[in-house]
């Protein structure tokens, strides 16, 4: 059966993210989803926040039959990558080769995003050559210049890695502006995961310029909002 999945989205737990998770849930509803994968910047405390209020199972299968995968996006030394299918802790500053090595020993995926976005922390060629990753982002949504997602399809194709779609979404209402078909024999985590080596269908669609500026002067705010935290902790201390 068809699943049509989100592979890269974030929500207020992310330090960029602005969305309630309760929030991705029912827009992804309304999109027509089966699910998404949340994947926070370094951190699985909004994959503690579904667990705890039943969103996600222990077992892995969906609930009220809709399935949120576990994930997160590391930011390794050599740049971005996102763990698919498991629950990490704080991993920043990790060599991307032990992170994709630890991913794989706990049963997860990884997966290169936006790898030639050099803007957004994609990893170069160079490191991407070494990796043995289980996917490819081919088409990211919030892309920097619609070439960087040219080149990573090409790359994909090259090493003739799963490839996938995605929003990479920080506000709720750009969850699905791109998704995977995925072809699962089972509507759960490891389901939908072993599905992707199987072949997908990718439905590409771009944020939109008003999206595009949100998202800016979202992460602007945030890190605004950090910096001053940070002065005021300075002071006390």
């Amino acid at each position: 059966m068809q699943y049509r999945i989100d592979f890269h989205c974030h929500s207020r737990f992310s330090a960029d993210g602005v969305s309630e998770p309760e929030e991705l849930v029912r827009v992804a509803k309304r999109k027509g989803l089966n699910g998404f994968a949340l994947t926070d910047h370094n951190t699985s405390a909004g994959i503690d926040y579904f667990e705890q209020i039943g969103l996600i199972r222990k077992d892995g299968l969906a609930v009220d039959n809709f399935l949120i995968l576990p994930g997160q996006e590391i930011t390794t030394k050599e740049g971005h990558l996102l763990a698919l299918g498991i629950k990490l802790p704080d991993l920043k500053g990790i060599p991307a080769l032990d992170a994709v090595s630890l991913i794989h020993s706990m049963g997860g995926l990884a997966i290169a995003p936006h790898p030639f976005d050099y803007f957004r922390a994609g990893i170069r060629k160079r490191v991407l050559d070494k990796l043995p990753l289980d996917g490819i982002e081919v088409f990211n949504a919030a892309v920097t210049f619609k070439r960087c997602n040219q080149k990573a399809q090409a790359y994909a194709k090259e090493r003739k890695l799963p490839m996938i779609s995605a929003s990479d979404a920080h506000d709720a209402e750009v969850i699905g502006t791109a998704f995977t078909i995925v072809n699962a024999e089972e509507f759960s985590v490891q389901g939908i995961l072993r599905a992707l080596s199987l072949g997908t269908i990718l439905e590409k669609r771009y944020i939109s310029p008003k999206e595009a500026l949100k998202k800016t002067w979202n992460n602007v705010f945030r890190f605004r909002g950090r910096q001053g935290t940070e002065k005021s902790l300075s002071k006390n201390n």
